[in-house]
């Protein structure tokens, strides 16, 4: 097996440029993440891939992310603000020292449960355990180092493991189609799963399709977004600088007529950004040339040689960000900057198969964010320990402890949403 690896910024581009088909998903990814993904959007390829991108795509359009606002709004409030503050004001301190992970997660969860599937948190909450459990097993550790970069662990891992993946996914199937058949019972919806199901057709094929793109979508909008809030907080607990500026920003009124506009939180917006270089929750973008191909003027890729793309490598380039490249500055996103060269910058991954959910994304971290700093002070617990960890996106391997207080008067147009 034959990897290329590229962190040049301008080959980067070049491979993000190419929309042939023939450039397309690592076929040793697929074999080592199927139990999870199947042959759903974020590992298919082809025209299989460009029909699924182009059916989902649309349910993530911004317009429609800013109909889905109060729906995260009312998600946040309930799962994580109301809680917090009901264990803070039973604490017999002004202050609460707490893991906040698993807040993070039933949050996600409810949001991409009722704006993508109709549903809730509670209803889809043992599909969500365990699709968290087929990431823990699709991702454990191997024994080899290099095994562990190219994500072969599972190819290596002992049969055992990989019949409890397999058994685990159908029960996820399962499940799915119970959803499924609830969300059919209740006269459908115009959601992804609603979408999903007006493309699928019959039969145990379209069940095949329907159910991947669940899990494909379960976890891109669950973990994902959990883990990267989770980042978020803890460096503006680590910074309260930033935290007083995004709480400064959080009492201008006009943040309540558009709470997810990147013109009015300046602030936020850069903290997000500056978290997603540092920690951004894909480590790794691979590809396989699946033909021969020629990218650019010097690149030619024989069929099978597959690409990896280490954006951590791209994001702490001291070439690229500056001696200070590993530290928090959430000011090089500012208005006026020097922008990064394009394509160093990869969060959202580039190219074709850029995130279809960047925007919703954005607008759930921009919604718990706010709400979360708007209400309470933010400070990092003595109990903390820092490792973060690489099992299919980057997460803290112990979670993250945070230490909040109420920050008294509440921030006044934010204070319109409980």
């Amino acid at each position: 097996m034959v990897f290329l690896h590229v962190s040049r910024p301008d080959l980067v581009r070049e491979l993000s440029l190419c929309v042939s088909l023939d450039l397309g998903k690592s076929s040793y990814m697929k074999a080592t993440h199927q139990p999870l993904f199947g042959e759903g959007i974020l590992k298919s390829n082809g025209h299989a891939w460009a029909h699924q991108r182009k059916l989902i795509a649309p349910e993530f359009f911004p317009d429609k992310v800013k109909g889905m606002v109060d729906q995260m709004v009312e998600s946040a409030q309930a799962l994580v603000i109301k809680s917090w503050q009901e264990r803070l004001d039973r604490s017999e301190s002004n202050a609460l020292d707490l893991m906040i992970d698993d807040d993070n997660r039933a949050y996600s969860a409810d949001v991409i449960s009722r704006t993508c599937f109709g549903s809730s948190y509670e209803k889809g909450k043992h599909i969500f355990e365990m699709i968290r459990e087929l990431q823990k097993m699709v991702s454990k550790k191997p024994k080899h180092q290099l095994a562990e970069m190219a994500g072969l662990g599972f190819l290596i891992s002992p049969s055992s493991s990989s019949a409890a993946a397999w058994r685990l996914s159908r029960r996820v199937r399962e499940l799915i189609l119970d959803l499924v058949g609830d969300h059919e019972c209740g006269g459908g919806g115009d959601n992804l799963l609603g979408a999903l199901l007006r493309s699928a057709g019959g039969g145990a094929a379209a069940e095949d399709f329907v159910v991947d793109n669940c899990k494909n979508i379960y976890f891109a909008g669950y973990e994902s977004t959990a883990v990267t809030a989770a980042w978020c907080l803890m460096l503006l607990a680590l910074h309260p600088e930033w935290q007083r500026r995004v709480r400064h920003e959080l009492n201008i009124p006009e943040t309540l007529t558009d709470p997810i506009s990147q013109k009015l939180l300046l602030q936020l917006t850069m903290v997000i950004q500056e978290t997603l270089r540092l920690y951004p929750a894909g480590a790794v973008i691979s590809r396989q040339a699946l033909r021969d191909l020629t990218i650019g003027d010097e690149l030619q890729l024989p069929k099978g040689v597959n690409i990896y793309i280490p954006v951590s490598t791209l994001h702490l380039d001291e070439h690229i960000w500056g001696a200070a490249a590993a530290e928090f500055d959430p000011s090089r996103f500012a208005a006026g900057a020097p922008p990064p060269p394009h394509y160093a910058y990869l969060p959202f991954g580039a190219g074709a198969r850029t995130c279809l959910g960047q925007a919703f994304a954005m607008a759930e971290l921009k919604v718990l964010l706010a709400l979360v700093v708007s209400r309470f002070e933010l400070a990092i617990s003595p109990e903390y320990v820092h490792s973060p960890a690489l099992r299919l996106i980057v997460e803290p391997e112990h979670g993250v402890r945070l230490v909040i207080r109420n920050v008294g008067p509440r921030c006044g147009s934010w204070a319109g949403f409980d």
